[in-house]
């Protein structure tokens, strides 16, 4: 089974291969995401992250899922020295680092919930994946149709953070001005809220890869302008792209 949705602003494909796919399964994961969308995206107006970061709605007002966003979000913020913040002076409140994992992640779990054991989730580049061997690609930074590295996985989740698709977009909380150390940095992980938050968090500060490198169940591979590359020993490569 197979289903393509555009969320979030990107594609969100899905492929089971149990033998028996329940749709309700599947519809539930699509639900999820597009709920989250409506509620999370600091670019609806009328969204709960919106209204929150307006004053219009207090802490003690927000939802379970924003609360726990937040907390997450606070917790980065705190290991990272500021490096990674999502209340940016100037800004308004955006925690999309945080909430595209964490809901991709979420709905991971309504499948595996549902009894789905093998299940690839890829949410615009970003990867859960279930009961493996599964091959994920990691996205040459410099050069769109090439890969730098192929991951072999059997459970866990693998995120990257790049400046290649929407440029400098990535800020260091500390400067307030963006992040050009790296071209990209993919972080693997036990889950995608793991991956992806830590993944936008290194990419954000001065000591990155080390810094990533040094989370619980955490491997790397990153790539420096110019095209030096650094990967942690423990980093799940199946086999090198040409790069």
């Amino acid at each position: 089974m197979q289903r393509v949705e555009h969320v979030m602003g990107f594609p969100v494909s899905l492929r089971v291969d149990d033998t028996v796919v329940p749709d309700a399964a599947v519809d539930a994961v699509f639900a999820w995401l597009h709920e989250v969308d409506a509620r999370f995206s600091p670019f609806r107006a009328d969204s709960e992250v919106s209204r929150y970061g307006r004053g219009e709605l207090s802490a003690d007002g927000l939802s379970a899922g924003l609360v726990e966003v937040l907390g997450i979000c606070d917790r980065y913020r705190t290991a990272t020295g500021g490096a990674f913040d999502v209340r940016l002076p100037g800004r308004a409140l955006d925690p999309c680092a945080v909430v595209k994992g964490w809901s991709v992640q979420r709905a991971a779990d309504l499948l595996t919930g549902a009894g789905l054991r093998r299940f690839c989730l890829n949410a615009g580049g970003d990867v859960v994946v279930s009961g493996g061997p599964w091959r994920v690609g990691v996205r040459h930074p410099g050069i769109a149709d090439r890969l730098c590295a192929v991951l072999a996985l059997t459970d866990g989740a693998v995120a990257t953070s790049g400046r290649y698709e929407r440029g400098d977009h990535i800020v260091d909380g500390r400067t307030g001005r963006p992040a050009t150390g790296l071209d990209s940095l993919t972080v693997v992980a036990p889950t995608l809220t793991e991956a992806d938050t830590v993944a936008t968090a290194a990419f954000a500060g001065a000591e990155g890869v080390e810094w990533a490198a040094a989370q619980d169940g955490c491997e790397v591979f990153a790539v420096l302008p110019g095209g030096r590359v650094l990967r942690t020993d423990g980093f799940p490569t199946a086999g090198a792209a040409a790069a």
